[in-house]
């Protein structure tokens, strides 16, 4: 399946989402905002998807924003149809049911590092580079740099990234646990493949509920990853069942508090 900026691949129990604007090093404008979302929307509607990986086309994995899609905004287009949407995107990609891996094929930079951790699981290739470089431009990380990677990178390694621009190299990036994993350059998605594959024999639901289980822990979303197990354990019992059928029946539920 293709879509615009972002294109999706199906493979068995393995969905690839690979951003695709290679001329531009994948960065982000309006559009591929839009289509990170629906490619996050058609991975979720196939049942049988088990493990996600995400990727770059060509020699970056994302240089973040594009600065010609945001530079002209005025502050308040800036503030609401750049940030706030960009947020609510990035915090779907996080939220992904499934488990989800980011090949580090390229350089991950300002929201291409936020775009990475989102991601469960990070493989990333020798050559690259990462960092939080907004301040350079007189602004700041605006699509949970300072609150999501911070979570799950430690506050201090992001102070240094946010406040004294400092960028890393894979293998400082490995040793600073901001990265799971290094791989030679071209290897990423092989890499990522084959950690899927081992991802994918484990128990669906299971993953998907230790996903949110390990969201609580680490203090991400509390409120709505405790509603959706609250809301998956529900779904499975007999007592919901009964209050949809007499509902439908118009009649008095006889609930018998069957797990």
């Amino acid at each position: 399946m293709a879509e615009k900026g972002v294109r999706v691949e199906i493979d068995g129990p393995i969905a690839v989402m690979t951003v695709s604007r290679p001329e531009k090093l994948n960065a982000f404008d309006l559009d591929m905002l839009k289509s990170l979302s629906s490619a996050c929307d058609t991975v979720e509607a196939e049942a049988n998807v088990r493990v996600a990986i995400l990727t770059g086309e060509g020699k970056g994995f994302s240089a973040g924003g594009d600065i010609k899609a945001w530079g002209a905004m005025s502050a308040n287009e800036f503030g609401h149809q750049w940030v706030r949407f960009g947020h609510r995107v990035f915090d779907r990609l996080a939220t992904l049911r499934m488990p989800l891996i980011a090949a580090l094929n390229g350089h991950a930079l300002g929201g291409g590092l936020e775009l990475a951790g989102a991601a469960d699981i990070r493989i990333a290739e020798s050559q690259i580079r990462i960092g939080l470089p907004e301040t350079s431009l007189g602004m700041v990380p605006g699509w949970s740099g300072t609150q999501r990677l911070v979570k799950r990178f430690g506050a201090q390694i992001v102070r240094r990234m946010v406040l004294g621009g400092e960028m890393f190299s894979a293998a400082e990036a490995l040793g600073h646990r901001l990265v799971d994993q290094m791989v030679e350059t071209g290897t990423a998605v092989a890499a990522a493949r084959e950690y899927a594959a081992r991802i994918a024999t484990r128990g669906p639901a299971a993953l998907e509920i230790s996903k949110l289980m390990l969201a609580v822990a680490n203090g991400e979303d509390n409120g709505a990853a405790v509603e959706a197990l609250g809301s998956i354990l529900v779904a499975k019992t007999g007592d919901l069942k009964e209050g949809v059928a007499a509902f439908t029946e118009k009649r008095a539920a006889q609930f018998k508090g069957e797990w």
